[in-house]
């Protein structure tokens, strides 16, 4: 066998490896979303993150991969290995949005949205980042380094929760009389298991996007990205749980694993570029800011049931100029521009085409259905029938 060809089988396999493990955040957003919602919207959770699922790569695969890269021709692998890899990202622009926007959004409304995403939204962000380059030789043209996506995937999706939240308001009941109503998870179990989930996944998630392993320099290279990628969890999860045993004297398993889960986002755009030591700091940074980001968002009255804007925005921010400040190679005024180009695209359009199709059909449930619970209303099926519904 030629030394090309079995590269070119290794880089395949390696692809396709990746891509399963990506798609295992599938169910991890299932999970750890239907375990934070209360049991009466559990069922409507878990139907979306399916719709979505479906519903996005459907799109990219028929529009939104010719305008992100502009060709399938592949030299490295199978050109069907490289789609497939980057079709497993696609949805969790949305699963980031989806979790934000529980127990009060409708499935119909979410799910046109999610066509939009998927075939227009975020391929454009990804043309003008990994892809084709439209915005090349133009002021705005981009020269940010982010190589699993903490803009790209997580700030983009980010974005479009907030434009979610501010078109959509809160949850009925969320604020009451200007304070905040505490309204806990119903399922401690699945919200772990969704963590881990989306934690494994991870590995496929950033150490895949390194391209190849089919040279012993690319090997280490995905083993160093994989390294780093759990360090950042790790650090993230571990000052979580200090910050939150500092301020309340309780170990708050929901805020450590959100902890956990802003450090992986943080180190998402550069982990292939850090020694073994970065990872911590910018695993600690990223941890620090959800636990401090939660309540920020909840005085400011932006409902967001899963942590979703502190885990993912300000995660993908902080992640993406992080790499300007640590990795020596990068500009910081390039990450700088690309985080604000971004961030201008992804939130101005996805507000406008989330108004036009609320305009066409609203995306906040009525409250009677919301008091009652999504899952009757949207799905006519309940996740836990025997069990007295919530208010």
């Amino acid at each position: 066998m030629l030394e090309a060809d079995f590269k070119y089988i290794i880089d395949t396999f390696f692809a396709l490896f990746s891509m399963v493990l990506i798609i295992f955040m599938v169910p991890g957003f299932a999970m750890l979303e239907a375990g934070l919602v209360r049991t009466k919207n559990v069922t409507s959770v878990l139907t979306i993150n399916v719709m979505i699922y479906a519903v996005a790569s459907m799109a990219f695969l028929l529009i939104g991969y010719d305008l992100a890269f502009g060709s399938w021709e592949n030299d490295s692998m199978s050109k069907w290995a490289a789609f497939l890899f980057q079709m497993a990202f696609v949805g969790k622009t949305i699963n980031i949005m989806s979790g934000g926007v529980s127990e009060r959004v409708r499935i119909i409304p979410l799910s046109i949205f999610a066509i939009v995403m998927g075939g227009i939204i975020y391929p454009t962000v990804v043309n003008v980042s990994w892809g084709a380059d439209m915005l090349a030789g133009t002021i705005l043209d981009i020269n940010m380094y982010d190589l699993a996506g903490s803009t790209v995937i997580h700030s983009t999706g980010g974005w479009a929760l907030l434009a979610a939240i501010i078109i959509m308001g809160s949850r009925k009941g969320r604020y009451v009389n200007g304070k905040i109503r505490v309204i806990p998870a119903s399922n401690i179990p699945l919200v772990v298991l969704g963590a881990f989930l989306l934690w494994i996944g991870w590995f496929g998630f950033n150490g895949g996007s390194v391209g190849s392993i089919s040279s012993v320099e690319n090997a280490d290279a995905v083993a160093k990205t994989i390294m780093n990628t759990n360090t950042a969890g790790l650090a993230g999860a571990l000052i979580a749980g200090v910050l939150m045993y500092v301020r309340y004297k309780l170990f708050d398993i929901t805020m450590i694993l959100n902890g956990a889960l802003g450090g992986l986002v943080a180190v998402t755009a550069g982990p292939d570029l850090y020694d073994v030591y970065t990872p911590i700091l910018i695993g600690v940074i990223g941890g620090a800011l959800v636990v401090f980001a939660v309540p920020m968002f909840d005085k400011l009255k932006l409902d967001d049931p899963v942590g979703a804007l502190s885990v993912h925005l300000v995660n993908g921010i902080w992640g993406t100029l992080a790499v300007g400040i640590f990795a020596p190679s990068v500009s910081f005024m390039d990450q700088l521009k690309g985080v604000a180009v971004v961030a201008v695209f992804a939130f101005s359009v996805s507000f406008v085409i989330l108004f036009i199709i609320n305009k066409i059909s609203t995306f906040r449930a009525e409250d009677d259905a919301q008091v009652e619970g999504m899952d009757v209303n949207e799905c006519g099926v309940e996740a836990y029938p025997e069990f007295k519904r919530a208010i």
